[in-house]
């Protein structure tokens, strides 16, 4: 896993892993995708892809995550996060938009501030909508209201049209395999906070930290495996 992108053979060991320790489901996951392929018919994917390879390869890009640090960094590294391609992980969206700066790419599963994400994409972000098994309701009313979007799904992408597979897991690391996919000059992570708390921007009830903090452990992981990471 220490090369520019993921194969799905290569991938699809890592999904079934997850899916044996989350008792995850293969087939929810494939209807939800297969809603999202179906919404998605109408875009025009294979532009937008281009339009995201254009905005990463080669560049300095950031990837927000969700962490209660994320602010912080924005603050302290401003002038670099300015110059850079953003990618923002999910609810590290609104982080983003508290400090005035539009991402330039929205990773999520729509499980962040909607308002947010409908209103970065109104303001040019390009939205990397998920598709998974406990989406699917989020998926049928929101994805077609999105303008630039463009789909993936974390099971086999030969069964759709319209959706990708980059690989990853959580919102966090699925941009980061997003955007080593599209061989950027360097990838640094701000808000990639491993300390055991759920940070404000990750919108997670009281009932599911301990889901949210076993997924990010599995963030933690899967990073762990792709060289050339920097935190901010």
């Amino acid at each position: 896993m220490k090369g520019s992108s993921i194969s799905y053979s290569e991938w699809e060991k890592i999904y079934k892993s997850i899916l044996a320790d989350f008792g995850f489901s293969e087939e929810e996951d494939v209807k939800s995708a297969k809603v999202l392929d179906r919404i998605l018919s109408d875009k025009d994917t294979e532009k937008i892809i281009t339009k995201i390879g254009s905005l990463i390869k080669g560049k300095d890009v950031i990837v927000f995550g969700a962490g209660d640090s994320v602010c912080r960094s924005i603050t302290r590294f401003r002038g670099f996060v300015e110059l850079s391609t953003k990618i923002s992980a999910d609810g590290a969206t609104s982080a983003l938009l508290e400090e005035g700066i539009v991402p330039d790419i929205v990773v999520t599963d729509l499980d962040g501030d909607i308002d947010d994400i409908m209103l970065a994409n109104n303001m040019g972000s390009i939205v990397v909508l998920h598709a998974h098994g406990d989406n699917i309701e989020k998926i049928n009313l929101l994805a077609s209201k999105f303008d630039r979007v463009v789909g993936t799904t974390q099971t086999n992408p030969s069964m759709f049209r319209n959706l990708l597979n980059f690989g990853g897991f959580t919102d966090g690391d699925r941009a980061v395999f997003l955007a080593r996919h599209f061989k950027p000059r360097r990838i640094y992570l701000a808000g990639f906070d491993f300390d055991g708390k759920i940070g404000k921007y990750s919108f997670t009830s009281e009932r599911k930290v301990s889901l949210k903090l076993k997924k990010l452990e599995w963030c933690r992981r899967l990073l762990a495996g792709i060289d050339g990471l920097t935190f901010l």
